[in-house]
């Protein structure tokens, strides 16, 4: 199991992402992309809990979500209803996904794509979604380029050399803190290791602790090059941020089939 397959995480999930890294300018950027490509349909694919899935559909596009987590869909099919919203959800992984129509545009947010762990499964990916893809169709998708720095570090890095990631209210209004121990393996390109949830009481006494695991591939820039060209996509643009800043330590794919 992963993070978000857990209903606690899935539940919590908007209100700890928030506090976590930036994301100004997130929903903009995405519907300028949907203004632009999404007319025959938009495919949010690893759509968590409908961070833009719900949007899309407020924006009147055509919209499916695809996810490999069955609590994280329970949690945007609850905000399509609450909203009277209309989107088809499926269950199922991007790797592997049968959906019997095509999308103009494809997305792939946060990071989504690096949950795929081995080349093997990234190839199978990109060469999945681009079968969903009509021709000229358009896929995005956010990967970061990795620093010696970090790797280093997460190399030496046990599990439970945990550090506090953020602080947050939760879904049952109790204060909570989210600490992550994420080692690397070289060999692999592999990002492992476990976040761990403390749940205060009103007193600052620790209540309650839950250990989730996480892994995710760290992919360079060029090798994902290379992996694009040979499923058979060009790139349009390679941006740094949501303000479509010049590509940087983030990176974020448009990619046309």
């Amino acid at each position: 199991m992963d993070l978000h397959d857990f209903a606690d995480v899935a539940m919590n999930y908007d209100n700890y992402l928030k506090t976590l890294g930036t994301y100004d300018g997130f929903e903009e950027f995405y519907l300028s992309l949907a203004k632009e490509y999404g007319q025959g349909g938009v495919i949010d694919i690893a759509c968590g809990t409908g961070a833009l899935t719900i949007p899309l559909a407020k924006a009147g596009y055509d919209v499916a979500g695809l996810d490999l987590s069955s609590p994280m869909l329970n949690e945007t099919r609850k905000k399509l209803e609450k909203e009277n919203l209309q989107a088809d959800l499926f269950n199922g992984n991007m790797v592997d996904f049968s959906i019997d129509r095509r999308f103009s545009l494809a997305i792939i947010a946060r990071s989504g794509f690096m949950h795929l762990l081995t080349p093997s499964d990234q190839r199978q990916a990109l060469l999945n979604i681009k079968s969903h893809l009509i021709d000229g169709g358009v896929l995005t998708l956010n990967t970061f380029a990795p620093t010696v720095e970090t790797q280093i570090e997460q190399i030496h890095t046990t599990d439970n050399d945990y550090t506090l990631r953020t602080e947050y209210i939760n879904n049952e209004g109790k204060k909570e803190r989210i600490y992550n121990a994420i080692g690397y393996d070289q060999a692999t390109q592999m990002m492992s290791g476990n976040w761990k949830f403390e749940t205060f009481d009103e007193n600052g006494h620790v209540i309650d602790t839950k250990i989730r695991p996480l892994k995710m591939r760290q992919t360079y820039k060029i090798e994902l090059e290379y992996l694009i060209e040979l499923c058979g996509f060009t790139v349009l643009n390679i941006y740094g941020g949501f303000h479509k800043e010049p590509a940087g330590g983030t990176l974020i794919w448009v990619l046309k089939k």
